[in-house]
């Protein structure tokens, strides 16, 4: 049968006039070579083996695969079709991602042209030779054939024939094969846009089929999931088997959106003939019996042509704005890799031009997130922990609001304790102390550096030993806070370099450039820290702010409110001071206890209380700590770290470099120079798959139509 013999009749449900226009588009898209990269709406066969996938495909493209009982698709089977002016059929073979390069090679050079349709047995056994199919070697692959077919008055049409799913391995199909058609098929039923046309055979009861359990898991609700029964003629007339699956057709067994089909192809062993015969035969079979009891438009391949027509038009519809919207990521991230890779480099001239382009966009970012100017794209969304992550200045922003707190909170040794308190603040490190156990240690110390006070004096250094000892923590606090913020810096860099810079480049820099210089960094910071701790630790404490005395007062009248309250309460007997009574009462008795409770006798204790009360006093002094706090932000934080972050690669650095190190930076490996040619070659079929999405038309005011809108209109005009 030559080629330009068109099965017109087995064609025509196929060509309708409202769908011309886009498949028109989708096909110009997929001659493009643009289904390598984005998923094209098409049509795909599945089923179990032997369940009649082939025939059905036959039935509905036209295209008469070879017929025999033996037979089963061993591979992914793509059947084209195109309207070109020119008649041309070609086998081919797309090779798998899994092959390596010499065997993609040579079955990429498998391309013979077919003359007759008489000659499709024989390529396709040629194939399955290329492919390493064999009795004797592998039984079933992941390569996919290719059957392009063109002419003036063919469809614009994609379906894919898929190997028949496997319930158990056998002495020819091993437990691999049946794990490779299943790993095969799915990946082909996952993509959502494939209608799947999900072929059942009604010589076996449909619950023990695969196909329906595996169409319901990757399209649960059944939108793109068309059902078709073959095989009607070995049910049993008046049986309830018959009855059984006259009930699925009718979607009340397993329900699709799309719903089911019944078709009737011609028994390979015992009908041949043409495609009018077999049209005529199937027509006779449905004329009688339970069939006539079912709607006629369910029934028979003319009928699933139109339905098909109307579903893929629909289907396309539906994702042609996404796919529009994929298009256009995919470009934009073709230009970014590009971008990242930058132009070829062989000589130092080259290498040095691509390394001050990075570092011009390294300084920009670094400053950007610094400043805190977020409008660049790689900061992207702040509710992402990653985004957040990149957004430098916030992130520092917070540690130090972090540091204050922690200061505060477990910035002291000790919770000295006045007399009735409870240790119950749980929500510090600080260890908890009775106010006369620290004055005992207070009085230690000054009885071993006494040096010429008088009875009741102290010495004023030992107010800022004493403070040296309570603001302890502040070391390991401000410590951690340099060490975290720096991990963050660190962290951010990498990202940083990492969107900037080729993956090859970016590794080179991060371990010859940026990681010893955070390390001079990070020892920097610790020896400003050290040296602002000096300034409270070493120096006595001095300050001109008037709130030193009256927080000293405050203290001191604090405790002594505590200690004639405490007496008064006792002297009523009462545990509050609202519910004296005013009776009678001996005041005199009174006034005796409050004034001997405020009588020190022990001079050395009473100077221990007062060098107490002074060190506590400076230490809740709010300036203080803020002082220590802001030192540390700005001295080290601001100052050591942030402001030296984007020297460490400018572009005045990197043209000094000297040319050994370039080269070992920006010098180009294979794998870069081969992602660049990939990435050129897919930059070009996606710029011109998005000038064919350009063509859709415009608004008055040349906006673009959505192309839902343009569908909508175009499908509206045509009725």
């Amino acid at each position: 049968m030559a080629i330009t013999t068109v099965q017109n009749e087995a064609l025509q449900g196929l060509c309708s006039k409202n769908r011309l226009d886009l498949m028109d588009a989708i096909d110009r898209l997929r001659s493009e070579g643009i289904d390598h990269l984005i998923s094209l709406p098409q049509i795909i066969v599945v089923g179990d083996q032997s369940s009649g996938k082939s025939s059905v495909l036959e039935a509905i493209s036209g295209v008469p695969f070879p017929s025999r009982s033996n037979l089963c698709t061993r591979f992914p089977t793509e059947v084209v079709l195109r309207r070109t002016s020119q008649v041309s059929a070609h086998v081919s073979i797309v090779p798998h991602m899994s092959r390596d390069d010499s065997e993609k090679a040579a079955l990429s050079s498998f391309d013979e042209k077919m003359d007759t349709f008489e000659d499709l047995a024989r390529l396709i056994d040629e194939a399955k030779s290329a492919m390493g199919i064999s009795i004797h070697g592998r039984a079933f692959a992941r390569d996919l054939l290719r059957v392009e077919i063109s002419g003036p008055d063919r469809p614009h049409l994609t379906i894919v024939d898929l190997p028949g799913l496997i319930h158990s391995e056998t002495k020819h199909q091993k437990a691999s094969d049946v794990e490779l058609i299943q790993e095969t098929v799915e990946s082909y039923m996952y993509e959502a846009r494939s209608i799947i046309l999900a072929v059942v055979s009604a010589k076996n009861d449909f619950a023990n089929q695969i196909v329906l359990k595996l169409a319901r898991t990757v399209d649960p609700s059944g939108q793109r999931t068309l059902g078709v029964v073959t095989k009607p003629h070995m049910l049993t007339p008046g049986s309830d088997s018959e009855a059984l699956y006259i009930s699925l057709v009718r979607n009340q067994e397993v329900n699709f959106r799309l719903g089911w089909h019944v078709v009737k192809n011609m028994d390979s062993e015992k009908e041949t003939g043409s495609f009018h015969r077999r049209n005529t035969l199937e027509a006779d079979f449905f004329a009688s019996g339970v069939w006539t009891n079912l709607p006629s438009t369910i029934l028979g391949v003319a009928h699933l042509r139109n339905r098909l027509s109307k579903v893929l038009l629909k289907h396309i519809t539906a994702e042609l704005p996404s796919l529009v919207t994929e298009i256009e990521a995919k470009r934009q991230a073709c230009r970014s890799q590009m971008e990242k890779l930058g132009r070829p480099r062989n000589t130092h001239y080259e290498q040095q031009l691509h390394m001050i382009t990075i570092s011009e966009s390294f300084q920009r970012l670094v400053r950007n997130a610094a400043d805190g100017n977020w409008t660049d794209s790689f900061f992207e969304a702040v509710e992402t922990d990653n985004g957040y992550k990149r957004r430098l200045r916030a992130f520092i922003q917070n540690c130090n609001d972090d540091f204050a707190a922690d200061v505060l909170k477990n910035g002291r040794r000790h919770h000295i304790k006045e007399e009735g308190e409870e240790a119950s603040d749980t929500s510090t490190d600080a260890t908890f102390i009775s106010r006369d156990d620290f004055i005992g240690r207070i009085m230690a110390k000054m009885s071993r550096s006494r040096g010429r006070e008088l009875p009741g004096s102290f010495d004023p250094m030992i107010i800022a030993e004493l403070f040296r000892e309570q603001e302890r923590p502040w070391e390991a606090l401000a410590l951690s806070h340099v060490q975290r913020t720096w991990d963050a810096c660190k962290v951010f860099l990498r990202q940083v370099i990492d969107h900037v810079a080729d993956t090859n480049t970016s590794s080179t820099v991060l371990q010859r450039i940026i990681g010893p210089a955070m390390d001079v960094i990070l020892a920097d910071l610790r020896v400003r820290t050290t040296q602002i701790l000096k300034q409270h630790q070493e120096l006595h404490p001095i300050t001109y702010n008037h709130y030193f005395t009256q927080t000293l007062q405050k203290i001191r009248d604090d405790r002594s409110h505590a200690k004639v309250a405490a007496v008064i309460m006792e002297h009523f007997g009462t545990k509050s001071l609202k519910v004296i009574s005013h009776g009678e009462q001996d005041l005199a008795t009174l006034v005796s206890k409050i004034t001997l409770g405020t009588t020190e006798p022990d001079m050395n204790k009473f100077a221990a209380s007062e060098a107490l009360d002074m060190m506590m006093a400076y230490y809740k002094m709010t300036s203080i700590r803020l002082r220590f706090v802001d030192d540390i932000a700005v001295s080290v934080i601001e100052a050591g770290l942030v402001l030296a972050l984007h020297q460490m690669l400018c572009p005045a650095e990197v043209y000094k470099m000297d040319t050994e190190l370039v080269a070992s930076l920006a010098g180009e490996t294979e794998e870069n120079r081969v992602c660049r040619e990939q990435a050129v070659r897919q930059l070009e079929v996606l710029d011109r798959s998005a000038q064919i999405c350009r063509q859709f038309p415009v608004d008055g005011m040349g906006s673009k139509v959505s192309p839902i809108s343009w569908v909508q209109t175009l499908l509206m005009n045509r009725m």
